[in-house]
């Protein structure tokens, strides 16, 4: 097969290079990639907003199937827009009213309280309601979770103990803080436990579980400071048992998997299950309708089997025939960030210690936001490389990445040094 992976961040990096390793892959093209897939893949220039451009390219290099690694293309339609032109065209991403599931927070909501799947209580209000929305933070006890409605690039979720913040929020998102993406806002009850990210590759009726993982959102030790698009990852997840796990199944993906069927979307795809863990009950913070980053970098490497096989069975509606095979290893990712990121940061820095990688070792580097400037790749966003180690226990995988991390080395370079410390104990 002919393959096109939409993105350039370390999610796409790692699918990419999971795919580069099937069988079926005959050729491989990244759109529009980054240095780090220039190695194994075929970049291709092009935005992920013109789908025109998109197709002809499909088109001209005779693509069987396009992966869609970021969310915005997929909200936006380029599904369905790309199987009106090409019908046979096999494309792992949903279609536009599956996408709502991660595109509208509210949505989202509604169809978990359709299907009876356990998610905080919350309510919806846009700027006409904000005395309403006031009352009801005034029922709800801290903290208090405001959540812009639509995509805000990973910063529309503020959590506040505040209940005079929690209304200057409402206040901003409702003046344009975040665009159309506050123009409404779920407010909803807090649930306290510990997060668990479950992934899942559905064909709209049938589906896979993948390993889970759990990520780190915050940029500075031990979950403080502000949030960021993630510091890392591990996988798997301690306390994720198979007790934990088959609560998970039963009382979340089936529902889910079985809601998209009786809603009859045009889903083939992953679903992102961003979970509490409450008490050793699961309950729904959120859906993604792809994959996490970092969590996807962690998460490949414990695939064992053919991760292309799996997603072709998916596009051809057979994947109850699959079995996926699932590492016992453990996988931590560890980011290399640019110095002020989540806020203001400088680009363009060289970047040392970066050799070329075997691609079946035990530490991969992922790029993430890195170009390639006078012949020298360089520093091209505020989450630079994802370094990931499969090791036997949690503790080698973490030493493994901090090890490879040491060796690289660019202006402001920064990363977090305890990703998965929290997990040890169990």
């Amino acid at each position: 097969m002919n393959l096109l992976v939409l993105g350039s961040g370390g999610r796409e990096s790692a699918l990419a290079w999971k795919i580069a390793r099937s069988p079926l892959a005959d050729h491989l093209y990244c759109m529009p990639g980054n240095p780090g897939t220039a190695s194994f893949a075929t970049n291709v220039d092009c935005s992920l907003s013109d789908f025109e451009s998109i197709a002809h390219h499909i088109s001209d290099l005779s693509i069987d199937m396009v992966i869609v690694g970021p969310e915005n293309p997929l909200v936006d339609g380029i599904t369905d827009f790309l199987h009106k032109r090409m019908p046979s065209l096999m494309v792992i991403g949903p279609g536009r009213e599956g996408a709502r599931l991660e595109g509208s927070k509210d949505f989202a909501k509604a169809f978990m309280a359709r299907y009876s799947i356990p998610t905080a209580a919350y309510r919806t209000f846009d700027a006409s309601r904000f005395e309403d929305a006031s009352v009801f933070l005034e029922q709800l006890k801290p903290p208090y979770v405001i959540k812009a409605d639509g995509l805000a690039a990973g910063k529309g979720v503020i959590i506040t103990h505040s209940i005079e913040e929690a209304r200057h929020e409402l206040v901003s998102m409702f003046g344009g803080r975040f665009g159309n993406a506050g123009a409404k806002v779920v407010i909803e009850e807090y649930l306290s436990g510990i997060e668990l990210s479950v992934f899942v590759l559905t064909d709209g009726k049938d589906y896979l579980m993948l390993p889970h993982a759990k990520d780190y959102k915050r940029i500075g030790e031990g979950d403080t400071g502000p949030n960021t698009g993630g510091m890392g990852s591990v996988s798997p997840v301690p306390f994720a048992d198979d007790l934990f796990m088959s609560k998970v199944e039963e009382r979340i993906v089936r529902p889910t998997i079985s809601g998209i069927a009786a809603e009859g979307m045009n889903y083939c795809g992953f679903i992102f299950i961003g979970l509490m863990n409450c008490d050793g009950d699961p309950f729904v913070i959120e859906y993604n309708v792809r994959m996490g980053d970092p969590e996807c970098e962690s998460v490949v490497r414990r695939i064992d089997s053919d991760l292309l096989q799996h997603l072709q069975a998916a596009a051809k509606g057979t994947l109850s025939k699959e079995n996926i095979e699932v590492s016992p290893l453990s996988s931590v990712t560890v980011m290399a960030v640019s110095g002020g990121y989540p806020g203001n940061y400088a680009k363009g820095f060289p970047i040392s210690g970066l050799k070329a990688d075997s691609g079946e070792a035990d530490t991969v580097v992922f790029h993430a936001g890195t170009a390639v400037s006078d012949s020298e790749i360089v520093t091209s966003g505020g989450r630079v490389l994802a370094v990931t180690s499969l090791a036997e226990s949690l503790d080698e995988a973490r030493k493994a990445s901090y090890k490879r991390l040491s060796e690289i080395s660019f202006e402001g370079i920064f990363y977090r040094t305890d990703i998965g410390c929290d997990l040890l104990d169990f």
